[in-house]
């Protein structure tokens, strides 16, 4: 049986060991700062030189999506062997990735270089939840599973997976023009700390005072994560590595097994968060299994 081929984009920022074990293709999104040409965030290795400069710009950098072509320089060698391709993307809400793969796929049919082969999935999320399902993918396919079986158990994954996010501040979100229901909060003030989940868009959760309360909430979510099983977790961070160690140890208490991966945020999602960021998610051991 031929082998099925898990591409993602790099919004999901697992460790590029992990993916590397996984077998798992990346194709990236772009940043660019005033009149700079686009950098590939993929090829930016120390994320601290983006916050440092995202720190003390007067406007804030913009994100695009990958081109056409950077799908067809992925999708055609994985398909000239007769493999098949489920490819994971950031949701459509936040970006335009999924439709720019999906009109890849389609110069592939038209052309008739197997296009029939790629099944491109919205995540309806963004960072650690993507590479969560990017993961169920590649371990699926692994196993043996064929296309279609591995794209069900990833649609199933999808309606399980579940994160968090802890921001220092909404301005980045306002900046970037990314803020979803949390528009709500404004006009009233930017001191506060927002606390946000993606499901297609990005969804104001609630938002406290200090950052020290926010972590308890991320802390109390954990405990919420575990009660319902879902166990395999993850947290991601940025610019706050000694933070992240502090949390990673408190969560271990709680889920009693190690996270499937911890890692930064880089600079396509960093725009739009800002530097603090804190997050934890999870979804059932068994998509993982």
């Amino acid at each position: 049986m031929a082998r099925v081929t898990v591409v993602m984009d790099t919004t999901a920022y697992l460790p590029r060991d992990v993916t590397d074990r996984a077998g798992i293709k990346l194709v990236s999104l772009y940043y660019s700062f005033g009149d700079d040409a686009p950098s590939r965030e993929a090829d930016l290795e120390d994320w601290s030189l983006f916050y440092d400069r995202l720190r003390t710009a007067e406007t804030p950098p913009t994100t695009s999506p990958p081109t056409v072509q950077d799908f067809l320089a992925i999708y055609e060698p994985l398909l000239t062997g007769g493999g098949s391709v489920i490819s994971l993307h950031i949701s459509s809400g936040l970006s335009e990735t999924c439709a720019v793969a999906r009109r890849a796929v389609e110069e592939l049919i038209t052309t008739g270089k197997a296009g029939d082969r790629i099944r491109v999935m919205d995540s309806a999320s963004t960072a650690g939840q993507l590479g969560a399902l990017a993961l169920v993918a590649a371990r699926a396919a692994a196993a043996g599973d064929d296309l279609e079986t591995v794209f069900d158990l990833v649609r199933q994954a999808r309606t399980e997976a579940r994160q968090w996010f802890l921001l220092d501040t909404l301005e980045y979100l306002r900046r970037g023009g990314r803020v979803g229901s949390a528009a709500a909060w404004i006009g009233s003030t930017l001191k506060i700390k927002p606390i946000l989940s993606v499901e297609s868009e990005m969804k104001a959760v609630e938002r406290v005072r200090t950052r020290e309360r926010g972590i308890d909430r991320l802390m109390d979510y954990g405990r919420q994560l575990h009660a319902a099983g879902a166990n395999a977790w993850w947290i991601q961070h940025n610019s706050v590595p000694e933070e992240a160690d502090t949390f990673v140890e408190r969560l271990k208490e709680i889920f009693l097994r190690p996270p499937e991966f911890r890692g930064g945020v880089g600079p396509v999602i960093g725009t739009h968060t800002g530097p603090g960021l804190l997050g934890v998610g999870g979804l059932p051991p068994r998509f993982l299994e």
